[in-house]
């Protein structure tokens, strides 16, 4: 290698990293000047009781605050929120504990998950493998879910990449579901560019659902901890959330005739296997919670960049969508 592409392979790394730096600097600026002046939001510093249902989401309100973990009566949605001193991505949130994947900004941005006792205790701290998408934790408290974009930042970016990992909430040992056996309408799917995320557990937490991709396509997949194994039940499905009851699972499903996703919520009976597409026009490109048994929440942008809003809609797709919550997304029920 000549002198002069030496130089110019250091000239063009220097000016990459250069590039990247002022990109993290300038995020990092904004953020703060976003969270500086007062919240929006009506805030309260009295926390809902521990044995009070409540609304756990991410606070969108422009001001202090700005991206924080904050809690909310579920009786009162409209009500002052608390807002925590800890931010996060994205949230959920259980009676026993709470997971949030947050994203550290600076000169190097790296990305990371902690976990939460259910009074705000944080208990352990793990790197991801890239930008936070999606969290859940089991009902029972024991198993924790992450899912991080490895390349791309969207789920209607082509050629994305994730990483989802299952693990108990009291230790380090986590699988990526990647290395669990996939079988697709009864065949082996070995596919290298198969992906995994979304992941929404039982109420026995060994058994979860999730969505599996390969080819261009999706299905909604039953996994099975301790046999490491996923099977696809229906097919077009994507970031499934189980109700309560786990009779229904609620979905987003691609309805578009374009490259350009199009994302309908719709519900699938799992006895029946009949699905219900909900009146829901806007693509929504959320991993719904189930506030009870007959009604969804998901997330929506907001007028401004940075903030979003909470929506819900019936789950029998009988009424049109309201607005439930301002200045919210990633929004997890605990009663």
């Amino acid at each position: 290698m000549t002198g002069r592409r030496r130089l110019t392979i250091a000239l063009v790394a220097i000016a990459l990293f250069a590039g990247a730096l002022a990109y993290g600097l300038t995020a990092y600026f904004a953020q703060l000047a976003r969270a500086s002046s007062p919240s929006e939001a009506v805030t309260t510093t009295d926390a809902p009781a521990a044995d009070e249902p409540r609304l756990v989401f991410r606070n969108t309100a422009a001001g202090q605050g700005y991206g924080n973990a904050a809690l909310v009566a579920l009786d009162d949605p409209a009500g002052a929120r608390t807002i925590l001193p800890i931010a996060c991505d994205r949230i959920d949130a259980s009676d026993a504990a709470a997971i949030c994947l947050h994203t550290d900004r600076g000169v190097v941005t790296t990305f990371g998950a902690t976990l939460y006792t259910a009074d705000w205790q944080a208990v352990r701290s793990w790197p991801l493998a890239g930008i936070p998408s999606r969290a859940r934790l089991s009902p029972d408290g024991e198993l924790v879910a992450t899912t991080a974009f490895v390349t791309g930042h969207s789920y209607a970016t082509t050629g994305f990449s994730t990483q989802t990992v299952v693990g108990p909430v009291d230790g380090d040992a986590r699988e990526n579901l990647e290395d669990f056996a996939l079988t697709v309408d009864g065949s082996r799917l070995d596919a290298v560019d198969r992906n995994l995320w979304g992941v929404t557990f039982a109420e026995d937490g060994a058994t979860f659902y999730a969505t599996a991709a390969s080819g261009g396509r999706t299905w909604l997949v039953k996994g099975d901890v301790a046999a490491r194994t996923l099977t696809s039940i229906e097919a077009d499905a994507e970031c499934p959330s189980l109700s309560p009851d786990g009779s229904r699972i609620a979905f987003k499903r691609d309805v578009s005739e374009s490259t350009v996703p199009d994302w309908r919520i719709a519900v699938l009976d799992l006895d029946s296997g009949e699905v219900t597409i909900l009146p829901e026009q806007r693509s929504v490109d959320d991993q719904v919670e189930w506030l009870d048994e007959e009604t969804l929440l998901y997330g929506m942008p907001g007028a401004e960049v940075g903030d979003g809003d909470v929506w819900r809609i019936a789950a029998d797709g009988r009424s049109e969508a309201s607005e439930y919550l301002r200045h919210a997304s990633s929004p997890s029920v605990v009663r």
